[in-house]
């Protein structure tokens, strides 16, 4: 997923003078074709996230278009209050990209850790919120938020070299990508989490379920046509995140059912549950700790369908 971020940065770059990619002492090896192919577009500011945002704010607020770039919990716990006072309040063209979402440096512990990030940035106003979960989506949020006035964040997965791109696909911000039809489910991925959904996917296929699988590469907006589409076309709706439930994309998702009254027959969110995630390990492993692999999600999808079946419906119910 770096290599289509570094790809597009570069497109951009030399399609736009006005295109800066700033970096908080991270990276290096990664930003080696775009440093020396675009010297003057690009600034290592330090060890100094915060003072990157506000310096990224000033140039933005001059004119420019600027990319930060740090490890997820950095540029967004540490620099909370520059994004909101700063970028977000002026509405600056900074598009801050967050890499390492979830548990991508999972043998670094808690601290590098980014399971809160969805639920911190997505109250801010004026932003603008990609998660996306394979190289196309990386790239093309990517384009996208470099047109996009104002103030975004892009949460990348580390390592996935996933690609569902499809010949003469469109990208637009805020709308679902649907990647598998089905009817007795729904499984509604953002981020990383895409493989592991389409894995889960097939396992439940062997088993006689055919899922929708919806990809949001956008939370905020949020495609809620898709979703409400899902609620009452499907036999359940079932979030996915590499992240804290609180407030995470599964909270957002059923704000806005709930808000628009489409209620789905049953309904559960796939993410971290166990507070901090103090084990550590790779990535796949904590995945698996905490219950939210594909085997995990395809076991639970599986129970909360019978479970359901159980149940007498509810008046009113789709």
């Amino acid at each position: 997923m770096k290599e289509a971020l570094v790809d597009q940065l570069i497109e951009l770059a030399a399609a736009d003078s006005r295109m800066l990619v700033l970096t908080a002492d991270l990276g290096f090896g990664m930003f080696e074709r775009f440093s020396e192919r675009f010297p003057k577009q690009f600034i290592n500011v330090g060890v100094a996230e915060q003072n990157m945002t506000g310096v990224a704010t000033g140039l933005a607020l001059d004119g420019r278009i600027v990319f930060t770039y740090s490890i997820a919990n950095f540029p967004t716990l540490r620099c909370l209050e520059q994004i909101r006072n700063d970028a977000c309040y002026h509405g600056a063209n900074v598009k801050i990209i967050a890499v390492g979402a979830g548990f991508s440096y999972g043998a670094l512990g808690m601290s590098h850790h980014a399971t809160e990030d969805i639920g911190v940035v997505r109250s801010l106003p004026e932003l603008t919120l990609f998660s996306p979960g394979d190289n196309w989506e990386a790239a093309q949020c990517t384009a996208a938020a470099a047109k996009q006035p104002g103030t975004c964040y892009l949460r990348f997965d580390k390592g996935s070299q996933l690609n569902t791109g499809r010949a003469e696909e469109s990208f637009e911000i805020g709308r679902a990508r649907r990647l598998r039809d089905g009817f007795d489910a729904t499984l509604a991925v953002t981020g990383g989490m895409l493989g592991e959904t389409l894995a889960a996917a097939d396992l439940l296929a062997a088993q006689g379920i055919d899922c929708r699988v919806l990809s949001f590469p956008t939370i905020k907006p949020l495609d809620i046509d898709a979703l409400a589409a899902a609620a009452l076309e499907t036999g359940g709706l079932f979030t996915v995140e590499e992240h804290t439930i609180e407030a995470g994309f599964g909270g957002a998702v059923a704000e806005q059912l709930l808000e628009t009254g489409a209620v789905p027959r049953t309904f559960h969110r796939f993410g971290l549950r166990a507070g901090f995630s103090s084990v550590v390990g790779s990535q796949s492993y904590l995945r698996r700790i905490y219950g939210f692999d594909a085997e995990s999600i395809a076991t639970g999808v599986v129970e909360r369908l019978r479970s359901t079946a159980r149940r007498p419906r509810i008046r009113g119910a789709a």
